[in-house]
């Protein structure tokens, strides 16, 4: 095995083992020869450690040596027509969170139900697709100019997305995109990402897809719910899992992961924890001791709690410092997005609104009312093209309330919730520059002195939200809130004009 950058003896014995269960399926990388698989079975095998393990960097060396020898990369967003002799592989997570994260870092991943339906494309745009995925001749198509299929050549080589190739090129998603069809044919590989967060239910459905699976997952975080604490590698055989026992990060002396991987010693409880994030905050401004949640932080990263209620009160206080009214929303207010609300035949309509980044877990700024009754107008964290009008329904929860306020209501639409503070279950998958952690939640957790899988819960929870920081920790441990240090602010956001998503020409009230 030789890769062009040296992996340790961990990582590098981990490589080997998966190009000889690839070398089962006709991919052989030593030699960049793609052959039928010898085998119809189903493979799975998975890579697991804790955070700074190096999973990552791994996957994204074995996506490289993939392409490399020939394999086609599906991303989700198109697929070119099928070849007798091409071999596929996809990389996936279970969340938009998840995913953006590797495409961060450029890896080509996408979500898991975007692989359960492909879009089906207008055929004259799809002659433009094939020809950015290297598959047809450079196109003339009406109405385009040269130097608009120059602006999406040039986006696609970056970015890999043929949506947003072409959008780079003055199209709408409405224009190239006709409908969805279900996958009518399985892929070959399939690279899971986050896979502690996978339920059984997607397990089975990508055993269905992927005759060989490869899952990567960090076996300290919090498993789905309902799933008695289990992760689905957990029920692997022992020869199927390998695990990553030497974390790279720490080289960095990263105090972050320090106090994150500390949380494995048995004799650490609560209490020596805190001791030991007060120690760290006076040794390195990366770990804060905080007396108080800062709430200009909130606008753009949301304070990590435990318990709903918390989220809800946090939420309420977030608002009543800004003077935001109980009947509408402020310009800058974060919303998350909780899902959408379309029927079955809006399919289209789902996939316009998912191409531009608005699925469930998706973070959003406010910016405003839009021109149609129930429309908000949206900058979308993170996305290609971030600047959206889009029919919305937004849900403001109230503390010891059962029903939400709704200030905006769509009949369908985009729905959302206010994403000032987030549950570390919704948080995994994520990440944050800085990372506010309300302490008084994982104390509660402690006191109840709750277990998953042989693990204090309390240890869990903190260990998912430390590692969501990516340049600094707030540990906050009073329950209080920071005064503003002025209005919430929409100026540092691109100022373009927002691309209006009709969800249904045939209902112009929606």
């Amino acid at each position: 095995m030789s890769t062009a950058l040296a992996l340790s003896d961990d990582q590098a014995s981990a490589f080997d083992t998966v190009t000889e269960m690839l070398r089962g399926a006709g991919i052989d990388l030593d030699d960049a020869l793609l052959t039928p698989p010898k085998s119809n079975a189903t493979s799975v095998m998975a890579i697991t450690g804790k955070a700074g393990s190096g999973k990552t960097l791994l996957l994204s060396e074995l996506y490289k040596a993939l392409e490399a020898a020939g394999v086609e990369i599906v991303s989700g967003d198109y697929e070119s027509r099928r070849r007798k002799d091409r071999r596929t592989l996809a990389i996936l997570a279970p969340t938009n969170k998840a995913a953006s994260v590797l495409r961060f870092r450029g890896v080509p991943a996408t979500t898991i139900h975007r692989i359960l339906y492909t879009p089906v494309y207008d055929p004259e745009y799809e002659r433009i697709a094939e020809w950015l995925a290297g598959n047809g001749d450079r196109p003339e198509v009406e109405g385009l100019t040269d130097q608009a299929l120059d602006r999406a050549h040039a986006f696609y080589q970056t970015n890999k997305s043929i949506p947003g190739a072409l959008a780079a090129a003055g199209l709408r998603g409405s224009d190239f995109i006709t409908g969805w069809k279900r996958r009518e044919e399985p892929l070959d590989i399939g690279f899971i990402d986050e896979a502690s967060m996978l339920d059984d239910k997607q397990f089975e459905d990508l055993k269905e897809i992927f005759p060989t699976l490869l899952l990567f997952g960090d076996p300290a975080q919090l498993a789905p719910v309902n799933q008695s604490g289990a992760m689905v590698f957990d029920k692997l055989p022992e020869r199927r899992v390998m695990n990553l026992g030497r974390i790279h990060r720490q080289a960095a002396d990263n105090p972050i992961l320090d106090l994150a991987h500390a949380l494995a010693d048995p004799q650490v409880d609560f209490y020596r924890f805190e001791k030991m994030v007060e120690e760290a905050a006076t040794r390195d401004e990366r770990v804060v001791w905080g007396q108080r949640v800062e709430v200009d932080l909130m606008a753009r990263s949301p304070v990590l709690v435990w318990r709903n209620a918390t989220r809800i009160r946090l939420i309420n206080a977030f608002r009543a410092v800004y003077d935001a009214p109980d009947d509408r929303l402020i310009e800058g207010e974060p919303l998350i997005c909780d899902g959408l609300e379309l029927p079955l035949k809006h399919r289209k309509k789902r996939l316009d609104l998912e191409a531009r980044g608005l699925i469930k877990g998706a973070q959003v700024v406010y910016l405003g009312e839009g021109r149609k009754p129930g429309f908000s107008r949206l900058h979308v964290i993170g996305a290609e093209d971030p600047q959206v009008s889009a029919a919305s329904i937004v849900k403001i929860e109230k503390p010891d309330e059962e029903e939400p306020f709704i200030p905006y209501a769509a009949r369908m639409g985009a729905t959302f919730l206010h994403g000032s503070a987030v549950t570390i279950h919704k948080a995994q998958g994520s990440q944050w520059d800085t990372v506010q952690v309300f302490a008084p939640d994982l104390y509660a957790a402690a006191r109840m002195n709750r277990t998953e899988a042989g693990q204090p819960l309390w240890k869990r929870l903190a260990y998912v939200a430390i590692t969501r920081a990516q340049d600094r920790l707030i540990w906050v441990v009073r329950n209080r809130l920071s005064k503003p240090a002025g209005p919430l602010r929409v100026d540092d956001l691109r100022s373009v004009p927002a691309a209006t998503l009709t969800l249904a020409a045939e209902e112009p009230d929606v």
